[in-house]
Formats: C-alpha cells, sequence, structure tokens
C-alpha cells in the first residue's frame, strides 16, 4: 500500500471519529439508499386501496358484511405489509412499524371471512376493535415520525387519521346503538312463525283488514302516517319481515316466496283472520303479488304504491345497470352502518314521520343490520321477481295501482310498468300522485293519497262495487 493511500485512510478514520465524538454528521462516505422510499410509500397505500375497491365492488360485490369487511382489510393489511417489507430491503429507512398494522388488520380480515359471525357477535366484537386498533393507530404514527425521514410522512396521515376516524365512528355507533335500545318500544308483539319471530302491530277494527308490506330498507313505524288514517275506518296491520327491527334473523337470504310465506304464518298466529286488502310499496308489492297467486282466496283486493314490476329487469331498460350498481352499494353498505355513516351523513335516512314513530323509523334504518338484511333482500331479487310473476290475474278484485310523479318522469319504462300492473284486474285504477317514491308514505300533501287509494279499495270490498276515483 502506498504512503499516499494510508495517509487518505488514516485522515478519513480521524474525520470519522472527530464527527462522532462532536455529534456533527460523517464527513466519510454514507450507506447509499436502496430505493426512493417515497415512491415505495406511495405504492403501498395504493395498491391496497385499489385492491379492495376492486375485489369488494367488483369481484365480491354484494358479499356478505363479514366477508366484504375481511376482504377489505386483508388487502389494507397487505399494503402496509408491503410498506414493510419494500422499505427493510430497498431503504436506509426500513418502516418496521408497518408489520404492526398489517398483522391487526389481517388477522381480523381472515377472521371475519373465515367465521363469517352474525350480527350479535359483529356488535360485541364492535366494544373491543376500536379502543386496540386506535392504541396501535397512535403507536404507528409516533414510531412512523420517527424512522421516516422529510416529508414523505404527509403521505401517511390521511391514511392513519382514516383508520382513526373509523375507530372513533365505531365507536359512536356503540354508543348510539345500546342507547337506542333503551328507547320507547312500539305497541306491537311478536310471533313465532317457525324457528324465528316476527314483530307485528294492528290496531283499528272492521273487515277487510289492510295488510302493509314495505320495501326495501322499509320497515313498520315508517308506515305511521298512513295507518294511522286508515285504521279510522278498517282493520290494519305493519309487521316488520326477518332481520328488521324487533323481529329475529331469518338463517337465510328471503326470495319472495320466503318472505310471503313467513307473513301468512305471522297472520293465522296473531289470529288476524281475511280475506285481507294487502299494500305493497315498492319491492314489497312484488311480494304482495307473490302472496296473492300462493294464497288467492285470501286476498280481497290490493293498492300497489309506486311498486316495482315483476318483469322489472326487462321492463325498465335501465334497471339491470341500476341493479349491478345497488349490488354494489347495499355491499359496502353495512360496513359502512357499522362505522356510524348514518350518524355522521344528515339525511342519509331522513324520514318525514312524527313523534316517537318517527323516531323509531330511523333507529331501525341507520342500524348495521337493517342495511345487511336490506343487502340479503336484494341478493334475492331476479328470484324473487320471476315468483310473482306467478300472479297473471286478479280476477275483478278491486286494485289501484299509485304512481309517484318522480317515478313516472324520471325513470324509463316506469309508465308501461304501472300500466302492466293495473292490466292485473278487471277493477282497476291508476292514479299519480305528485311526490317522491318514498313520500307516498310519510310526505304531508302525499301519504293522503295513498290513504284514499286503501279507502276506496277497502270500500269497493265491502260494497262489492267498482273502484271509483276520490
Amino acid at each position: 500500500m502506498s504512503l499516499t493511500s494510508t495517509s487518505q485512510s488514516d485522515l478519513t478514520t480521524t474525520s470519522l471519529r472527530s464527527a462522532r465524538e462532536s455529534g456533527a454528521p460523517a464527513a466519510g462516505p454514507r450507506p447509499a439508499r436502496r430505493g426512493p422510499l417515497t415512491r415505495i410509500v406511495a405504492a403501498s397505500l395504493v395498491t391496497g386501496a385499489v385492491a379492495a375497491a376492486v375485489l369488494v365492488l367488483g369481484v365480491f360485490a354484494g358479499a356478505s358484511e363479514p366477508v366484504t369487511t375481511g376482504i377489505a382489510l386483508v388487502c389494507f393489511a397487505a399494503g402496509w405489509a408491503m410498506l414493510a417489507v419494500l422499505s427493510t430491503r430497498m431503504t436506509s429507512s426500513p418502516q418496521r412499524w408497518a408489520y404492526g398494522l398489517a398483522a391487526f388488520l389481517g388477522a381480523s380480515g381472515l377472521a371475519l371471512i373465515s367465521l363469517t359471525p352474525g350480527d350479535d357477535a359483529l356488535t360485541a366484537a364492535a366494544w373491543l376493535w376500536p379502543p386496540m386498533l386506535l392504541v396501535l393507530v397512535t403507536w404507528s404514527e409516533r414510531r412512523m415520525r420517527a424512522a421516516m425521514p422529510g416529508r414523505t410522512k404527509w403521505l401517511l396521515y390521511p391514511f392513519l387519521g382514516a383508520l382513526s376516524l373509523s375507530c372513533v365512528g365505531a365507536l359512536v355507533e356503540d354508543v348510539a346503538a345500546h342507547r337506542d335500545v333503551n328507547a320507547a318500544a312500539l305497541p306491537g308483539q311478536l310471533y313465532d312463525v317457525g324457528g324465528h319471530r316476527l314483530y307485528l302491530s294492528c290496531t283499528g277494527t272492521g273487515a277487510p283488514t289492510v295488510v302493509l308490506e314495505s320495501g326495501l330498507g322499509g320497515n313498520s313505524p315508517s308506515w305511521t302516517p298512513v295507518s294511522a288514517a286508515t285504521a279510522g275506518t278498517t282493520r290494519v296491520c305493519a309487521y316488520d319481515p326477518a332481520g328488521i327491527g324487533a323481529s329475529d334473523d331469518a338463517a337465510r337470504p328471503q326470495d319472495s316466496n320466503a318472505v310471503v310465506g313467513d307473513l301468512h304464518r305471522l297472520l293465522a298466529a296473531a289470529g288476524e283472520a281475511g280475506p285481507y286488502v294487502l299494500v305493497g310499496h315498492s319491492v314489497g308489492g312484488v311480494y304482495a303479488m307473490t302472496y296473492a297467486s300462493r294464497y288467492p282466496d285470501q286476498v280481497a283486493g290490493m293498492v300497489l304504491l309506486d311498486s316495482a314490476s315483476p318483469r322489472q329487469f326487462t321492463v325498465l331498460p335501465d334497471y339491470a345497470m341500476q341493479y349491478s350498481m345497488m349490488t354494489r352499494l347495499y355491499g359496502v353498505l353495512p360496513t359502512l352502518a357499522r362505522l356510524g355513516i348514518g350518524r355522521f351523513v344528515p339525511g342519509l335516512t331522513a324520514t318525514e314521520v312524527p313523534g316517537n314513530a318517527g323516531k323509531q323509523a330511523s333507529i331501525i334504518a341507520n342500524s348495521p343490520r337493517s342495511a345487511s338484511t336490506s343487502r340479503d333482500q336484494l341478493s334475492t331479487y331476479r328470484r324473487s321477481f320471476v315468483q310473482a310473476q306467478a300472479l297473471t290475474t286478479l280476477g275483478s278484485k278491486p286494485l289501484v295501482v299509485v304512481s309517484a310523479s318522480d317515478n313516472l318522469t324520471e325513470t324509463a319504462g316506469w309508465p308501461a310498468a304501472q300500466e302492466q300492473l293495473a292490466a292485473l284486474s278487471s277493477n282497476a285504477d291508476r292514479r299519480t300522485i305528485t311526490s317522491s317514491h318514498a313520500g307516498l308514505l310519510d310526505h304531508p300533501g302525499s301519504f293522503e293519497g295513498s290513504v284514499t287509494a286503501i279507502s276506496d279499495v277497502v270500500r269497493a270490498v265491502r260494497t262489492g262495487t267498482a273502484v271509483g276515483r276520490p
């Protein structure tokens, strides 16, 4: 070795020693960064988010709440794991703290997918995971600030913030749901229909008995303005199908035949004698038609309030695409409801039903359980609509088809579909009410038209006359 190279080596060693003793950065060569940390962070986060979106909204669209949530968590876990692995192998700033988030989210997701817990188990778990995850996020943020140089950390703050907000939202939902349980109960009763119980509330006297059938996401308290007005002239019953309100869950998603089978047993168990005037709103009209096809002797008349058509997939040109979008939305809705989204977005589940009934309607609509039941109900639509096509005629039984003006003007094919419904009976009347779809049940100035339609059918059944316009 030459004298010159020896001197340079000694000089470098002396410089490094001096730098260490003084605390200043070493003047000698530093370990080279083996990769762009900023790009790794961005790629990892995007990979997790995109994978979750593709699988949840695409490949597994409309899956049950445990599966949907579990898949999303596993995808997010993969993103955090990718950050930890790549930053360790390719840079001089390893982000090993990300392994903690990857492990927690991954284990939780796999547990949900493999165990598929029910609503009660998910509700119980919601008291445990939010504080645990919040502690982990807080720890991760502190470790991240210490381990990550420069401004790269600002890419992570929105994601850590979103995790924190999900924890807070879930805790708010837990507390609110616990408070809701103690709210004043509605006056109905539970009846066993074979393996589970359904809630039924009947008021008024007289025959025929009016039976109210809700649409997607509907519940018995949402009928209060209609039922209160109808009870002055005849007996009227509102109920909640399995998985809604006070009713028990069913063992599996129910198609139209299962729904009306439950209703048939419910009315028998409660001693509510027929024949009935069936009133169906939205997809509730499909259930009413299925009931009429299966139990024709128990149906005296029918009112269809902006009802879906049994041939909705063919008569409405845009419905197939709309249904596909609804399937994706309702697949994630239970998860969002579990995070309290209904509490934070004003008007999402708004109702114009007054008083305690309105409070109960909102409580039921806001619940993750109701969202999950709506997802289940939606998943059976193709089969349910075919089942309702078994009703080809009501003969001369009184029928009033009420259409909301909004759907008539905004939904392609809706006028023709409503005409087809009216053709089910030789004693039918078509009416249009200036209203939104939901307003037919609770909007002042709109629901009165629904009440009039019910009263006219009841009168026609009693007198054996034609349905007349009000």
